[in-house]
This record gives C-alpha cells, sequence and structure tokens, in this order.
C-alpha cells in the first residue's frame, strides 16, 4: 500500500514539475521575443511619449518638450548608441542589427520641435564597409525606416519625415561611426 503511494506521490510530482518546465519555458520564449524583435521595440518606442517635459502644461495643451542644446551621448555594451551634435541626431548601431539604443525618444525632442516649427526631418541610414554591400544597404534602409516610424509614433506627421537615400550609403569614420542613421532639420 505504502509503495503504491510513494509511487503516486512520485509521479504526481514528476507531473507537476514537467507543467511548472513548460509554463516557464512558454513565458521565458515570450519574454525573449519581446526584447530581441525590432519591430516590437519600435512599436513600443513609438507608442511611447517622450518622458521630458519643461513644465506642466495647461488642461487641454500638449506638453512641451525640452530643447536638446549639448552634445548627448548614450551608449550601450553592444555597440547601439545616440549622439546629438548641432542639432543632428546620429543613431550608430551595432553590428547587423536595427535595435535603437535606450533613450531614442529623448533625443529626437529637438527633432520634433524643429518639425513643430515648421521644419522637414531628413532621414539618412548609412553602413559599414564589412561584409556584403547590398545585405548593408538593405539593412541601412530597415533602420532609416525605423527611425521615421519612432518620428511617427511620436506624433510627427508621416509628410514632414523625408527618407533620403545619401549618394554614397557607406558611412565615414570607423565601422562603428559608419552603422548611423542621421536626422537632420530642413527648411
Amino acid at each position: 500500500m505504502s509503495d503504491d503511494d510513494s509511487q503516486q506521490n512520485f509521479i504526481l510530482g514528476f507531473v507537476m514539475a514537467l507543467i511548472a518546465l513548460v509554463i516557464f519555458f512558454v513565458v521565458g520564449i515570450v519574454l525573449w521575443h519581446k526584447g530581441h524583435n525590432p519591430a516590437a521595440a519600435a512599436a513600443q518606442a513609438a507608442a511611447a511619449k517622450p518622458a521630458v517635459v519643461i513644465s506642466a502644461p495647461a488642461p487641454g495643451a500638449e506638453p512641451k518638450l525640452a530643447e536638446v542644446t549639448e552634445t548627448v551621448t548614450v551608449t550601450i555594451p553592444d555597440g547601439a548608441s545616440i549622439r546629438v551634435v548641432n542639432g543632428v541626431v546620429n543613431f550608430y548601431f551595432a553590428t547587423g542589427s536595427a535595435d535603437l539604443a535606450p533613450g531614442a525618444a529623448e533625443a529626437l525632442a529637438a527633432v520634433i520641435k524643429g518639425v513643430e516649427s515648421g521644419r522637414k526631418a531628413v532621414v539618412s541610414g548609412y553602413h559599414d564597409t564589412t561584409g556584403d554591400p547590398a545585405v548593408n544597404e538593405q539593412l541601412a534602409k530597415k533602420r532609416a525606416e525605423m527611425i521615421r516610424d519612432v518620428l511617427v509614433g511620436l506624433g510627427v506627421p508621416a509628410a514632414k519625415v523625408d527618407l533620403q537615400k545619401p549618394e554614397v550609403t557607406a558611412g565615414s569614420g570607423n565601422n562603428a561611426e559608419a552603422r548611423r542613421v542621421e536626422v537632420k532639420l530642413v527648411d
């Protein structure tokens, strides 16, 4: 009798452990896909409003974005970073990646403010010279489209964002500096 109870307890414990393992596996896959899916990251960034506010807005008014007036650099270990110099926002990417560095919405605050004042945002993608040139050009285009999508998600009218393929898509500087998307304001 006790052998039967012991076997039942073992089987029940084994089944419960197996169910828990499957649940943790499924949750892990879902979380991994959310963190490694560029489209989901872009949609999440596009849905988020910038957190930089100068003052509390009057009821019914839109919050005012802070103007970035100095050089700002954000770097994360895998090579993605953002740099704002003289109103030009440069997004740098890790090799083979179109994932944005954290702080993209905040770095685009100056661009958004410029568009609100009647200017147009020009987005251009560059790539490094390593690897297959055709693949690099497609990746540079994908990166530029992601930045455009983030701008539109932050409320910039699509007609005010112009994707322009540069005459020479291979970026200047070292490989890390060459893998970039530039966002400039034009009149």
